[in-house]
């Protein structure tokens, strides 16, 4: 089997971490195929929302660490190891269930909104081991939640359960374990009626503009602005408003 599948559902790309009997380990074989994938998305137009899940009773126990030192891939090659996921140009919502530990908490920090069950549990072991997380978890943990939580949590290594996760700003949502998937499915559809090229660069304009200066970042976001009124979206969100029916977006 796989350790990760997609499929296309309309609009919505349904990713799913498919190895539970080995606790979702994140492996060599995992990132070519997350890499794949991506590649196979990002020009696809008719794809507006990605959501990520997984099988079984956790997210992901984190990397496999015999696979990682026999394939040599310890530390540098996994610096970058989630980019394709994290870079790619359309929102992607994770649901979150059971332990999402090490690089599966670091996967999930390179997903836009994220939501989780009421079990589930939240960690960057790393310096347990002696070592740092591997893939980003140090620098996207302290821009999603502050420093101090990401302090906290990097240099005790403790678990964070899902209402803590709540509060901090982990996740936005959390749900009974049954509700998980239909939840974030009905956020998919939510976003994916929106207008495409707006949500875009509403992630773009997030993305990007977080890491320069307040007055760069809002002409940035203005530029966008500009770009988004020569659209055909544009004119057709208009148009439904005056109508008082639902638009027909089609990413033009």
């Amino acid at each position: 089997m796989q350790p990760l599948r997609w499929e296309k559902r309309g609009h919505i790309a349904h990713l799913v971490i498919d190895q539970p009997q080995r606790g979702n380990r994140i492996d060599a074989h995992f990132l070519a195929l997350l890499q794949d994938i991506c590649d196979a998305i990002e020009p696809d137009e008719e794809v507006r929302v990605v959501l990520l899940s997984a099988q079984g009773p956790d997210f992901s126990l984190g990397w496999d660490w015999e696979q990682v030192e026999q394939e040599g891939l310890m530390p540098f090659p996994l610096t970058h190891a989630f980019d394709p996921l994290a870079t790619l140009p359309r929102p992607v919502v994770c649901a979150i269930g059971g332990r999402c530990l090490s690089a599966g908490l670091e996967l999930a920090l390179c997903c836009d909104v994220r939501i989780c069950s009421r079990d589930a549990r939240f960690a960057l072991p790393e310096a347990t081991l002696g070592l740092l997380p591997l893939a980003g978890g140090v620098q996207r943990l302290a821009r999603v939640v502050g420093r101090s939580w990401a302090t906290y949590m990097l240099f005790t290594g403790a678990e964070v359960d899902a209402s803590q996760a709540l509060q901090i700003g982990l996740v936005s949502q959390v749900t009974e374990p049954q509700d998980l998937l239909t939840e974030a499915e009905t956020i998919c559809q939510r976003i994916a009626e929106r207008g495409p090229i707006a949500v875009r660069y509403a992630k773009e304009a997030v993305q990007w503009g977080s890491e320069m200066p307040l007055e760069q970042a809002l002409r940035y976001e203005a530029d966008l602005t500009i770009i988004l009124q020569t659209t055909a979206d544009r004119a057709e969100g208009v148009r439904a408003f005056l109508e008082k029916r639902r638009p027909r977006f089609t990413g033009t």
